[in-house]
């Protein structure tokens, strides 16, 4: 039996070698953007997660009451600008070692906008869309794009669609200031440097890189956001499996999220960092 085993083997692997090539040639005509194996495997842990721990689309939309939710905390005055910012208490935590981190190395660190549900955004995006609230280039988008669509594009420079924000989630923190020069000189240049070389430590990153190729779509970059990957990944996952253009509704311009692919775009238009740890 042994010697017949000898004589199929060399047969078998002589076969091999066209086998290979035809799956090289396979793999050579796959686009770029598929999914390595090891990638799936890792958003399939991810999204399993997410509904171990009762996320849903209502969580990731931001349609709750965070001061209501068991998961959350009020941030105490002395760690933020204002009163009345909440946070999961997982993500708080976090900031806590973090800030206490910043202090030993002579950084103060501000929260300036955290926890954000969907009628709260849903306020924001109103009054940029009515021309309440002018853009961050000082435009009244209402008279300078009366086209819909790239109204709300002007808008999602900066400004996220209610239902498709990150900071509905309690994993997302806004730090220092909305301003990227802020962060490009001065002490707000060493604030950004501290937390580039830190925050990933403390489980943080930040999501909205600089524009490029290895982020071209989404919003413009925001040196003072910042998300709580342990908790952040999970639902990312859960927006990449569930989450639809169509769901976005609710206020004005919400017309346009479908037009816009909102999902893909900005929802997942993040940094690849942000993705894989």
């Amino acid at each position: 039996m042994k010697h017949l085993i000898f004589l199929i083997f060399p047969f078998c692997m002589a076969c091999q070698p066209a086998t290979d090539t035809a799956q090289q040639a396979t793999q050579a005509e796959a686009p770029d953007t598929a999914k390595s194996p090891l990638t799936e495997t890792k958003d399939t842990t991810d999204l399993e997660k997410a509904r171990a721990m009762g996320f849903d689309t209502q969580y990731l939309m931001g349609q709750f009451d965070p001061s209501g939710h068991p998961d959350f905390v009020q941030v105490p005055d002395r760690y933020a600008d204002r009163e009345g910012l909440l946070l999961r208490k997982d993500t708080y935590n976090a900031f806590l070692a973090m800030y206490e981190a910043a202090q030993a190395d002579g950084i103060q660190l501000v929260i300036r906008s955290a926890t954000r549900n969907f009628n709260y955004q849903k306020g924001i995006w109103e009054r940029k869309w009515t021309g309440q609230q002018k853009l961050s280039s000082g435009e009244n988008a209402a008279q300078a794009f009366p086209d819909p669509k790239e109204r709300a594009l002007e808008i999602l420079k900066y400004s996220s669609m209610p239902g498709t924000s990150r900071h509905h989630w309690g994993t997302d923190i806004d730090l220092n200031a909305f301003n990227n020069r802020y962060f490009e000189e001065g002490q707000g240049q060493k604030i950004y440097a501290w937390l580039t070389a830190h925050a990933p430590g403390f489980g943080f990153c930040q999501p909205y890189s600089p524009k490029g190729p290895e982020r071209p779509n989404g919003y413009n970059e925001e040196k003072w956001h910042w998300s709580y990957l342990p908790v952040a990944q999970q639902l990312t996952a859960l927006a990449r499996a569930e989450l639809q253009d169509g769901m976005i509704s609710g206020f004005e311009g919400a017309t346009t999220a479908t037009d816009i692919h909102v999902v893909d775009n900005y929802v997942l238009g993040i940094s690849d960092l942000c993705i894989e740890k």
